[in-house]
C-alpha cells in the first residue's frame, strides 16, 4: 500500500478498543497495516478483538492487554507492554471513557464527578505524557483524543460529561503547541450519537432516538465505522499537516 492513508510501520495504542468506537478504530488502522494494541480493563474481550483482527490481517498485527485507565501504574505497564510487543508507538488514540452520572449538575456526588474528571481527562493526560518522550526522540507521533459534541455546548443533563470532554479538546491543543516542533501532531474527533453500548440509552429506545436523531441534519445515527476513518486519516501521512483540531463528526447536529 502506497496512498496517503498507509499505516505501514505505525504501531498504535488504542484504549478502550474491546468494542464501539475503539473496536473500529483498531480494526481500520490494522487494515491499513498498523500494528495494534487492544486495551480496556477485560483482557478476555480485548483478546477476542485482537485474535479477530490477526485471523483478518495477519499473526502479530494485534495484542491484547489489560488496563484501567484511571490507575496510572497501570497506564505505565500498558506502554511497557506496549513497547515489548511492536517497539515504538507512532500513535495514541485515547478513545476510553466513563460518565457514570446522568442529570442536573448541582445533584452529582463528588465520587462522581471526580471519577469523570479522572478517566476521561487525567487518565489521558498521564498516558500521553508517558509516551510524549519516546515520541520527541522519534521526532514523530500522532495523538488523536476522542472527544464529543458534548464539549462543544452547554449541557443540562450531561454537564461533568461535557466538562471533561471540552479539557479533553484543550488537552490535544496544549500538546499540539508544546510538541509541534518535534513534529507530534494532536488532534480531537468529536463524535454525535454513535450507535455504541456506550450510548445504549439514547439509541435502545425507537421513541428516544426518534427525538434525538432529528436534531441532526442525516436524521440518523452515526456508527462506529463512521468515527474510525477520521482516526486513520490523522494517523496516516494524509493528515500531516492537521494539529490542535477538533473533527466533529455528529450528521450535522451541531449545524442545526
Amino acid at each position: 500500500m502506497t496512498s496517503l492513508f498507509d499505516l505501514k510501520d505505525k504501531n498504535a495504542i488504542i484504549t478502550g478498543s474491546s468494542r464501539g468506537i475503539g473496536k473500529a478504530i483498531a480494526y481500520r488502522m490494522a487494515e491499513h497495516g498498523a500494528k495494534v494494541i487492544i486495551t480496556s480493563r477485560k483482557i478476555d474481550a480485548c483478546e477476542n478483538v485482537a485474535e479477530e483482527i490477526n485471523s483478518t490481517f495477519g499473526k502479530d498485527t494485534a495484542t491484547a492487554i489489560s488496563c484501567n485507565i484511571s490507575d496510572k501504574e497501570q497506564l505505565k505497564n500498558l506502554y511497557v507492554k506496549s513497547k515489548e510487543f511492536c517497539g515504538s508507538i507512532t500513535t495514541l488514540v485515547c478513545n476510553a471513557a466513563v460518565n457514570p452520572y446522568f442529570g442536573p449538575s448541582n445533584n452529582i456526588p463528588d465520587e462522581a464527578f471526580e471519577k469523570i474528571m479522572k478517566s476521561n481527562v487525567q487518565s489521558n493526560f498521564w498516558l500521553c505524557n508517558e509516551i510524549l518522550p519516546d515520541m520527541v526522540k522519534i521526532k514523530s507521533g500522532s495523538i488523536i483524543i476522542i472527544s464529543s459534541i458534548a464539549g462543544l455546548h452547554g449541557s443540562s443533563m450531561l454537564g461533568a460529561y461535557a466538562i471533561s470532554k471540552a479539557a479533553d479538546s484543550q488537552l490535544a491543543r496544549n500538546i499540539s503547541v508544546e510538541y509541534g516542533r518535534n513534529n507530534i501532531r494532536a488532534n480531537c474527533i468529536s463524535p454525535g450519537l454513535i450507535k455504541t453500548d456506550f450510548a445504549r440509552a439514547l439509541w435502545e429506545n425507537e421513541d428516544i432516538l426518534r427525538v434525538t436523531t432529528a436534531k441532526s441534519a442525516l436524521k440518523r445515527i452515526g456508527m462506529p465505522d463512521e468515527i474510525a476513518g477520521a482516526a486513520v486519516y490523522l494517523a496516516s501521512e494524509a493528515g500531516s499537516f492537521m494539529t490542535g483540531q477538533n473533527i466533529v463528526i455528529d450528521g450535522g447536529e451541531s449545524e442545526q
